[in-house]
């Protein structure tokens, strides 16, 4: 329960993003604000302010206040507003990915498991060259390929700024993560005894795919995937991070820790702001993830108490 109620304060944090930052902070999060002022016990103080030693400048740190209450970036952009603008491009992404691996393995999982044969060894041996690279390697590799022209799939084009690219590319990367265990339920399931019994009775292919087989396969996908989400998140924001995820004017989580990375010494909400975000929003689905597994395999449950019995 508070993993879930952690992950429903952060999506209603990120949806409500538009109504903190024109009605609350009164700031635009994607504007720069380098002569901007707030005022803070009835004084007028610059959000960019002089360096006391002379030398550059220093953003306002946290003021606690409706107005820069996590301070400002080097841009003099208020952090609280892009961090809650970037939380909802990081979930989007983490959780659009997630969807598209899922449903794609899910369906090659389904016939190469079921069909067997030369289908299961041509997807088993294309799963495995895809499982072969090195995941963040191929994911950098198709993001700075794809970043400088964008995606054209005959009547589709996908921007290169737009969302799109990165749930694309992290989605398709992550497939063989999820159709290698589905395949692998798929044929277990395929030689229970009710399967056997639907094809004695002459059962079509098409009923045994999506009435006996997709049904007791599905579970495991529900378990697989708010870890995927997880796992999708943790991936946007690496590559956000080295410039090749969400792209500007948008931000991400991954992206406001590499613009923080600069004044860790002097301003560090910047930067770890966005990693605590993070690192919530990670072990609340996975937290959320196990549970979600004990609630549809009794037996997980059964092998949890024993565990914590032994203990």
């Amino acid at each position: 329960m508070l993993a879930a109620a952690a992950l429903v304060l952060i999506a209603l944090g990120t949806l409500l993003a538009p109504v903190y930052a024109d009605h609350v902070a009164h700031t635009d999060p994607f504007a720069s604000n380098l002569s901007g002022t707030v005022v803070i016990d009835g004084k007028q103080v610059a959000v960019i302010q002089p360096n006391d030693s002379g030398l550059g400048s220093i953003p306002i740190g946290p003021t606690l206040r409706l107005q820069y209450f996590l301070g400002a970036d080097t841009q003099g952009r208020d952090v609280a507003a892009r961090l809650l603008y970037g939380g909802r491009a990081s979930l989007l992404v983490g959780i659009g990915a997630a969807l598209i691996a899922c449903l794609i393995a899910t369906l090659v999982g389904l016939f190469a498991g079921f069909l067997g044969g030369v289908t299961d060894a041509v997807v088993s041996r294309t799963l495995d060259i895809i499982w072969a690279f090195p995941i963040y390697l191929l994911a950098i590799a198709l993001s700075t390929v794809l970043l400088t022209q964008g995606l054209s799939l005959g009547p589709i084009t996908v921007d290169p700024q737009s969302l799109w690219l990165p749930i694309l590319i992290i989605g398709v990367i992550y497939v063989p993560y999820v159709a290698r265990p589905v395949r692998g339920e798929v044929i277990a399931v395929r030689r229970r005894d009710y399967v056997e019994a639907s094809i004695a009775q002459g059962a079509r292919r098409r009923r045994l795919l999506f009435r006996e087989v997709l049904p007791n396969v599905m579970p495991s996908v529900i378990v697989i995937f708010p870890l995927m989400v997880a796992t999708c998140i943790l991936t946007e924001s690496a590559l956000s991070f080295l410039s090749i995820g969400v792209q500007p004017p948008q931000a991400s989580w991954g992206s406001l820790i590499n613009v923080g990375q600069t004044q860790l010494y002097t301003r560090p909400w910047v930067s770890i702001a966005p990693g605590i975000l993070i690192t919530i929003t990670i072990l609340a689905l996975n937290v959320l993830g196990d549970g979600v597994r004990e609630a549809v395999d009794p037996r997980a449950k059964v092998r949890t108490r024993r565990l914590r019995r032994s203990r």
